[in-house]
């Protein structure tokens, strides 16, 4: 009964402000859990692991974002991609998997980098979320153009 007099009391613009409210936050709580399913790796652990041999990098970005710079050892492949076809991620995680390497991603932030360890994390891939591009800059490590080839850091 009670709730119904605080429903009946709101005015609709309130409660349709509420409900935006309560679903912006599911949304940041779906977001929040598909990021905390890939362990956070350091950029410079990241540079250090694929140097080694023991793990890929990969930049999730789409290609418009490419522009601004990429890690020099970074697979280009968006995330767009691995929802959808996969023609470029195949030959990748299928290399990846037979070579026992992790997966590191990273993107602009880290969100989507996040989405996608989550994704490949349930597909049973060994999986770390590297953050955004902007953190490997700022540690120094080397980036490259999107039309240079990779390089190892």
């Amino acid at each position: 009964m009670r709730r119904r007099a605080l429903v009946a009391s709101c005015s609709p613009m309130k409660f349709l402000l509420l409900l935006a409210i309560v679903f912006a936050l599911i949304g940041l709580a779906r977001t929040a859990r598909a990021q905390s399913s890939a362990p956070a790796i350091d950029p410079t652990e990241a540079a250090a692991r694929v140097r080694a041999g023991k793990a890929v990098l990969i930049d999730v970005r789409e290609p418009s974002e490419w522009e601004a710079g990429v890690a020099a050892p970074a697979y280009l492949l968006p995330l767009s991609d691995l929802r959808g076809p996969r023609r470029k991620w195949q030959h990748v995680l299928e290399s990846a998997k037979a070579e026992g390497k992790e997966v590191l991603l990273y993107c602009r932030t880290g969100n989507r980098s996040g989405q996608a360890a989550a994704v490949l994390a349930q597909e049973g891939y060994p999986v770390g979320n590297v953050g955004g591009f902007r953190d490997w800059s700022a540690a120094g490590l080397p980036t490259r153009t999107p039309d240079e080839p990779a390089a190892l850091p």
